[in-house]
């Protein structure tokens, strides 16, 4: 059975890892308990939206890429495939930038208002 606090801890957890960042900084960045956070990563705890929205801010990372990413590893869990709808150099500029895989146009810097080339 697929548990969403177990998917979601996963992704936060490979998110702050591809980071190079510590459990002890981003708890402290996100204001939350290290023992919190960490029981998050492990899924054993449920975090409210209030608290992932903390979570992906000291990250760095818009919750709407960590859900999409999340939802990539539940459908890839229940057999389903995913259509990436990104065009390749726009997926590896988002990478860059934040260490995780772009899924949409509306995650790039871009699309946020800033221009790609011109960071």
């Amino acid at each position: 059975m697929i548990v969403l606090r177990h998917e979601i801890g996963e992704v936060l957890r490979d998110v702050r890892q591809r980071q190079g960042r510590t459990l002890r900084e981003v708890s402290h960045s996100a204001r939350v308990s290290l023992g919190y956070l960490s029981e998050v990563e492990r899924g054993q705890k449920e975090a409210s939206s209030e608290l992932l929205a903390s979570i992906c801010s000291a990250l760095d990372v818009p919750m709407s890429q960590m859900l999409r990413e999340v939802s990539e590893r539940l459908a890839e869990a229940e057999g389903m495939q995913v259509p990436d709808t990104v065009p390749n150099e726009l997926a590896e500029e988002f990478r860059r930038e934040y260490g995780t895989s772009a899924v949409s146009a509306e995650d790039l810097p871009a699309a946020r208002g800033r221009s790609v080339a011109g960071q």
